[in-house]
């Protein structure tokens, strides 16, 4: 069935993430022409450059939450993460899909405005930018969590006569580290700072097994086979893992081929989950239950290689924060056109932007919770429903009954019910902790 074509052009609210480009690529080029095999050339990124992107926007701070979730869902939750690593693949081949469809959409939003027009396109950029704003958040607060880790006997700070706490005052601290990064115009030297994510991953992988082999921690606990009451926060911090999708249509438009993006997704899906599984099964036989929300706060900080792990948990944040916030400051100065080319202003809306999120991370002390609250809510809706409901669309299939349609219809139902239960659970979490 053949589908309207749609020009889908450029928004302020558009997804731009800084990409690990070829050295001869100063821009994106426009859709060109295929060869006499019918290849699509969309920019000059290589294949592997490409894998690289994915696997540094798939693997991020969630992995750090993986045995966390592991142990609040017991060992059956590893179904869980498969499940959901399938299914947040299939949606992004989905996503592959509509951009096939038309050459004019290049962003996350062009999708929903292409399936849905002007209120689709609103949709998706608002719950995009609520995801990337709460996931800055969260920047803030791992790195607060990590250095009162790290320095337990700071138990306070005083500015004018102010006492703040130790945790508070280390969050302050970062904002204000992290502050000059998001008053760049060129953020492509943050970029290439940002592309050691994937390394970073594997450096704390190293390290927790390293301790658990040779710093006398072992692999003894045995944990539990399933905890009903923990399955809802378990769904929810796996999927908040699986949150790149926004960032896969700069991806695929950046590739020099873009017929091998399958191929990209499979290497990235593969190799994440591997690192995902991996980092949930040692923390979980390491420290059973009594693993806390972020591995790093388990570690026996007296050990170097504890050292090395908390370290390069606290360089990447801020490393990334400006990469996640650049789209919202971009957003906002749109709002004000007059005097979004002004450099002052562009201070002014990203220094708001930092203030706004230190607020939050005082406020909402939580990592684990917070992520998890992200997952439910927002990367499920970003990574698996919407991506079905505007393939339907654009493609028409929801108008055929078709094992096609059953399974993307089966794909919603599970969002869905993640969507409910694990916003339900997330939120209760959240209450509880206000309370005590």
């Amino acid at each position: 069935m053949g589908i309207e074509h749609k020009n889908g052009g450029s928004s302020s609210l558009d997804f731009n993430v800084p990409l690990l480009l070829d050295q001869n690529q100063s821009k994106l080029k426009d859709f060109e022409a295929s060869d006499n095999d019918g290849v699509n050339f969309i920019g000059t990124t290589s294949f592997s450059k490409t894998c690289f992107n994915g696997l540094n926007a798939l693997t991020g701070i969630g992995i750090l939450s993986t045995p966390y979730a592991l142990a609040s869902g017991g060992w059956i939750s590893l179904i869980l993460l498969f499940t959901i690593a399938t299914a947040t693949f299939y949606s992004g081949l989905l996503i592959q899909r509509c951009m096939d469809w038309d050459p004019n959409i290049k962003t996350y939003p062009d999708i929903g405005y292409q399936a849905f027009g002007r209120k689709g396109k609103v949709i998706v950029s608002v719950l995009m930018h609520m995801e990337l704003y709460i996931v800055a958040t969260g920047f803030l607060i791992l790195e607060g969590d990590n250095l009162q880790n790290l320095l337990p006997n700071v138990e306070c700070f005083e500015f004018g006569g102010l006492t703040i706490g130790g945790k508070q005052g280390f969050i302050i601290i970062v904002a204000l580290i992290i502050l000059p990064t998001v008053w760049l115009d060129n953020l492509s030297l943050l970029s290439y700072i940002s592309a050691t994510g994937v390394l970073a991953s594997l450096f704390i992988i190293g390290s927790v097994l390293w301790i658990g082999v040779f710093d006398g921690i072992g692999f003894q606990q045995r944990g539990e086979f399933i905890n009903w009451d923990g399955i809802p926060t378990a769904v929810s911090l796996f999927a908040f893992c699986y949150c790149a999708h926004p960032v896969f249509p700069t991806l695929y438009s950046s590739m020099h081929k873009t017929h091998q993006f399958s191929n990209v997704l499979i290497v990235c899906f593969v190799l994440g989950t591997l690192c995902y599984a991996s980092m949930a099964i040692l923390g979980y036989l390491m420290f059973g239950s009594e693993v806390q929300s972020q591995i790093t706060l388990n570690l026996p900080t007296n050990k170097l290689s504890s050292r090395i792990a908390i370290y390069t948990t606290l360089v990447n944040p801020i490393s990334k924060y400006a990469l996640m916030v650049t789209p919202i400051i971009n957003a906002t100065k749109a709002w004000f056109p007059y005097h979004s080319n002004k450099r002052l202003f562009r201070h002014m809306v990203g220094t708001s932007v930092v203030m706004s999120t230190l607020l939050v991370a005082l406020a909402v002390p939580f990592f684990g919770s917070l992520m998890s609250l992200v997952g439910a809510f927002l990367s499920i809706n970003a990574s698996v429903t919407l991506p079905c409901l505007c393939y339907l669309k654009i493609s028409g299939s929801y108008q055929k009954f078709n094992g096609e349609m059953v399974g993307i219809g089966l794909v919603i139902v599970m969002g869905i019910f993640v969507v409910i239960f694990g916003t339900y659970a997330s939120l209760v979490d959240i209450i509880h902790m206000f309370k005590f």
